[in-house]
């Protein structure tokens, strides 16, 4: 974590994060003891989404298990890229979000989905084909990743088009859902694969495929620590967000924008879904936003003994396998007041 992100407040806008508008289709994510959503009746009684998201479920069945792997896609993601951070991905039900950024997660999934052959209704990307400037053919599998982004679009973007022009969280959300979808086709990647006599590259075939996940995460973590702070204006006939302060420059489609500064964290309010660091395992020796210093919002820590359980004098054995020992090791856990 460098210096910059670590002093810096979280700055984007995370009540709306918090809200249930924000962030109720993401209960998909808590059905992994349901079957899979194969019938419209499953449709009715999914927690969390409106009308028009329960008809799209009834009309795109086989898509649903896709769009509900995605919300548990950009869920963990989200835990990971705020593991150190006083907001750490969670809320009070236990339910983690992303804010609006977890569009990634339905696009990519969905695209994932058509080039693997589960869903009807798409396959792979034909699009792809023929000899590319550099001289290679165009063949295989290329991600269709048209159609993930235009099914998120459609589902997750809804809510927010429900709400009308003039609702300035509904344009925030729009414009932050579709820079997260902007990461996955910025890094979109080229695959190949060489044919020939003896592992030559006589013949080197190519498609295109979607990031790393992970990669996806990194690039808007970066974008969410560089959000633009911005303000509802009149732009002719309609309403557009510009930055608050005209001494910074536009913000661009793949950035991310907030309304209002967030909190501190440091506190559990229940009325926003904020959890507090109380009880947070902190890094006594980082001077960074994971060091008790400043997880701990300057309360102080707790330090205690633990016995930790870890593998040890591992050796392998032929053939083929690795034996280890079971250790235990003593080590100081610091949590914060």
């Amino acid at each position: 974590m460098s210096p910059r992100s670590c002093l810096r407040s979280l700055r984007l806008l995370v009540f709306a994060v918090f809200s249930a508008a924000a962030s109720n289709w993401l209960y998909l994510a808590k059905l992994s003891s349901v079957g899979s959503i194969s019938e419209e009746e499953t449709c009715e009684k999914l927690k969390g989404l409106i009308q028009r998201q329960v008809q799209m479920c009834k009309r795109n069945l086989e898509v649903m298990d896709s769009v509900r792997r995605g919300a548990q896609l950009a869920i963990e993601e989200c835990q990971y890229q705020f593991r150190n951070r006083r907001w750490n991905c969670s809320t009070l039900d236990s339910l983690p979000v992303f804010g609006k950024v977890v569009t990634q997660g339905v696009a990519f999934a969905v695209t994932r989905a058509c080039s693997s052959g589960e869903l009807e209704k798409c396959g792979c990307d034909r699009t792809v084909h023929g000899v590319s400037p550099q001289g290679f053919q165009w063949s295989g599998c290329s991600d269709n990743i048209a159609y993930g982004v235009a099914f998120s679009q459609s589902f997750v973007d809804v809510r927010e088009r429900s709400k009308g022009a003039s609702s300035s969280r509904a344009l925030m959300n729009l414009h932050n859902n579709e820079a997260g979808r902007k990461a996955i086709l910025t890094h979109m990647r080229v695959e190949c694969k060489c044919h020939g006599v003896s592992g030559s590259c006589e013949v080197k075939t190519c498609w295109r495929a979607v990031p790393p996940f992970r990669q996806v995460g990194h690039a808007l973590k970066e974008k969410f620590d560089g959000a633009t702070e911005v303000e509802p204006r009149r732009v002719g006939s309609s309403r557009a967000l510009v930055p608050r302060n005209a001494q910074f420059k536009p913000h661009t489609d793949e950035d991310l924008v907030y309304l209002e500064p967030s909190p501190d964290f440091c506190e559990q309010d229940t009325r926003s879904g904020v959890l507090g660091t109380r009880g947070r395992t902190c890094n006594k020796t980082s001077k960074a936003i994971d060091g008790c210093e400043l997880l701990c919002c300057g309360r102080g820590f707790h330090t205690a003994q633990v016995e930790l359980a870890e593998r040890c004098s591992c050796k392998f054995h032929w053939c083929c396998f690795v034996k280890c020992r079971q250790c235990q090791r003593l080590v100081e856990l610091h949590t914060c007041r």
